[in-house]
């Protein structure tokens, strides 16, 4: 497993306690494959931190990665509403993150996020 790049949907299955997520992070941390979070879809999700305990635990843990929109990918997302004609830019910024890291992405939005690239490897929660 390279890994696995979660958006809103990901982190809130999570938060919700939903058992494949549980499966998936746990299998994840035994194997030590790198989970990524990217920090707009972290933003979707947390509204409660002191209540939400699965995801702090998440956060915590030495292979997940909170990815900053910094300029670099400002920049990447842009173009890539652009090219796809959309405007969701926690999306894209969860899609050039995982193409960025080659990795799986867990979604609850598979529909927009194949708008924005068809050839994405994507896990439905």
């Amino acid at each position: 497993m390279a890994g696995i790049a979660l958006d809103a949907g990901g982190l809130v299955a999570l938060d919700r306690n939903d058992r494949r997520m549980i499966v998936l992070l746990a299998r994840a941390s035994e194997t030590r494959a790198t989970v990524t979070v990217p920090a707009s879809a972290l933003a979707q999700a947390i509204r409660r931190p002191e209540r939400q305990v699965r995801l702090a635990r998440l956060l915590r843990q030495p292979t997940t990665y909170v990815v900053d929109l910094d300029r670099v990918d400002a920049t990447n997302v842009g173009r890539l509403l652009a090219a796809s004609g959309t405007a969701d830019v926690v999306d894209a910024h969860v899609v050039v993150c995982a193409r960025r890291a080659a990795q799986r992405v867990v979604t609850s939005d598979p529909d927009d996020l194949r708008r924005l690239d068809p050839s994405l490897d994507l896990l439905v929660v």
